[in-house]
């Protein structure tokens, strides 16, 4: 069922109501609380404790380090003004929740229920803001969205710029949803889908709330001691958003001649992918499929693999760029814990049981056996990082696999 969120931005709601489920409520409760949360278990567990620890040292030691140039305490007072500013996010994310799923801010029915991954959850989601709308995170954004824009360009080389908007892009797994704005920016029609609820209402707060670029300060490293060269790199401070969602896609729809405005154009659904792809309704639904760092999410690839072909027209495109840091490798193994959309799945989708690892090639392999061919492959992509601090110490790169696949017409 879709709703209009605001002018900007036509948003779906699952079909089954998650105040309605159980498993679901308490995912959703979890996740709202966790915000709630954020401000308090930074203060405590970033600050509190090492505050603990620095006044356990011997007098001397303690002494030296509150004068300059090191002056700790100092340094943990600026660390709690940051924890300030981003937990000024993280409330704005909540109070839009919280509306949005038309719960009352007085209901403690939700307080209290965030568990440890939870809260792990919302710190890396706030974080996520620095990559995906800040304009300081636009090298890593060009990195991986670019080649995928670029190839959707030279699928569709041929439909005129205005009317774009008549070809409909599927994202899976589209986070805090830049991929998807950018893909709609540039004149299609666009269709992002996410699981997890931390980066549904964020990405939510982003798409339908944003009134001012640069309206929050975000401080995406301030929560880490690790590696850093100074202070100031570790109290970076970023704006976000940088940018006004509607207002750039008002701008785009006019600068194009679109013949359906960019507000027409954009939705996002909440669910498993491969449950809510592979239904009649979405049959051969798409002319294209873009994914980003999203396929090794499964811990089947097969049934990926399956849905795009479901959803996807024949002869349409499904572009890939991504690392493959398989999620299942290490943790628990699909079918034995509960998780977001327990009943939607009905034992389907992530949650089913089983899983397997491939290398780069074997995947190319799987998709060409399933019914693609495969157009352009580059198997190691230039570096790039994912939430990455360019001033820090410690620098994790991936070099990910590009691929464009067309799906055999028959």
């Amino acid at each position: 069922m879709e709703h209009q969120q605001q002018e900007h931005y036509q948003g779906e709601i699952d079909e089954i109501d998650p105040l309605s489920d159980p498993e679901e409520k308490r995912v959703l409760f979890a996740t709202l609380d966790s915000f709630r949360q954020y401000r308090h278990a930074a203060h405590y567990n970033i600050t509190h404790l090492r505050r603990q620890s620095f006044y356990s040292l011997p007098t001397t030691h303690m002494t030296l380090l509150s004068s300059p140039p090191f002056a700790l305490p100092k340094t943990f007072d600026a660390v709690d003004a940051a924890i300030d500013a981003n937990a000024a996010i993280a409330d704005a994310v909540l109070a839009v929740a919280l509306s949005t799923y038309g719960i009352p801010a007085e209901n403690n029915d939700w307080r209290g229920k965030a568990t440890p991954a939870d809260m792990d959850k919302v710190r890396s989601t706030i974080r996520q803001l620095y990559r995906d709308w800040s304009a300081e995170g636009a090298a890593e954004r060009a990195a991986n969205f670019d080649p995928i824009l670029s190839a959707l360009d030279e699928a569709f080389a041929h439909v005129p710029l205005a009317k774009r908007g008549h070809l409909a892009v599927l994202v899976p797994g589209a986070g805090l949803g830049r991929l998807a704005f950018e893909i709609c920016r540039a004149g299609y029609r666009v269709e992002g889908n996410e699981i997890s609820y931390h980066q549904l209402m964020v990405s939510n707060w982003v798409l339908n709330n944003s009134r001012e670029a640069g309206a929050f300060g975000l401080y995406p490293w301030a929560l880490g001691f690790s590696n850093h060269v100074s202070r100031a790199s570790q109290l970076q401070r970023v704006a976000v958003p940088d940018v006004v969602p509607g207002v750039v896609l008002d701008e785009a729809s006019e600068s194009l001649g679109s013949e359906v405005h960019a507000f027409e154009r954009m939705s996002m659904s909440s669910g498993d992918f491969c449950v809510l792809y592979k239904g009649d309704e979405y049959r051969e639904a798409f002319d294209a499929v873009t994914t980003c760092f999203f396929i090794d999410t499964a811990p089947n690839l097969i049934a990926y693999i399956e849905t795009v072909l479901s959803c996807l027209k024949p002869g349409g495109v499904w572009i890939n760029n991504g690392p493959l840091l398989w999620h299942f490798e290490s943790g628990p193994q699909p079918g034995e814990k509960k998780g977001r959309g327990s009943l939607a799945q009905d034992n389907q989708g992530i949650g089913e049981a089983g899983s397997f690892e491939l290398t780069d090639e074997e995947v190319v392999k799987l998709v060409e056996h399933m019914g693609f061919e495969i157009v352009q492959h580059t198997p190691l992509g230039p570096d790039t990082g994912y939430i990455q601090d360019p001033r820090s110490m410690l620098q994790n790169f991936y070099r990910p696999s590009f691929w464009v696949a067309r799906k055999k017409e028959i």
